[in-house]
């Protein structure tokens, strides 16, 4: 199963060679922050499935459609998906504290990729942002292939 990670698109339009991926991907998972619903009808419209959940910066209405975490196995991989998952020093302990049920957690909010490993396993994966880089050299989006209850295939993919 062939997946796409992002996250804070806060409403600017997806790069192209975001959309190839969109079409490329058998799930996309969106880790909040779409700012406006317009968004998340392009990618709904377009993929052929969607996991998402609302960020701070998303309104009543995304936040009607959307959870504020969301969780699904894919091939095989138990994921829940979350915006925030607070500050960096602490974050692989809190998490796995919090989510002692899946094997992965895609998370946003900080536009800074990160792509660790919890003592108890759980993988955290955080994608940036295809459409805001911040402080970031790049703008970015991750790839991944979950089959038979392993994740794989884990890219980083900046925009240049």
């Amino acid at each position: 199963m062939r997946l796409l990670l992002i996250s804070d698109t806060h409403s600017r339009a997806l790069p192209g060679v975001v959309w190839q991926a969109v079409d490329d991907a058998d799930v996309v998972v969106h880790a909040g922050d779409w700012v406006d619903e317009a968004v998340l009808d392009s990618l709904a419209g377009r993929a052929r499935r969607v996991i998402g959940v609302y960020g701070n910066n998303d309104g009543a209405g995304l936040r009607a459609r959307l959870p504020l975490v969301a969780r699904g196995e894919l091939g095989g991989v138990r994921f829940a998906v979350v915006h925030e998952t607070g500050g960096k020093d602490g974050r692989e302990k809190r998490c796995a504290a919090a989510y002692p049920d899946v094997d992965v957690l895609v998370f946003g909010h900080s536009h800074i990729p990160w792509d660790t490993t919890a003592p108890n396993g759980l993988r955290l994966l955080n994608p940036g942002s295809p459409t805001d880089r911040r402080r970031q050299p790049h703008a970015t989006y991750m790839t991944a292939t979950a089959d038979d209850g392993a994740l794989s295939d884990v890219v980083l993919h900046p925009i240049t």
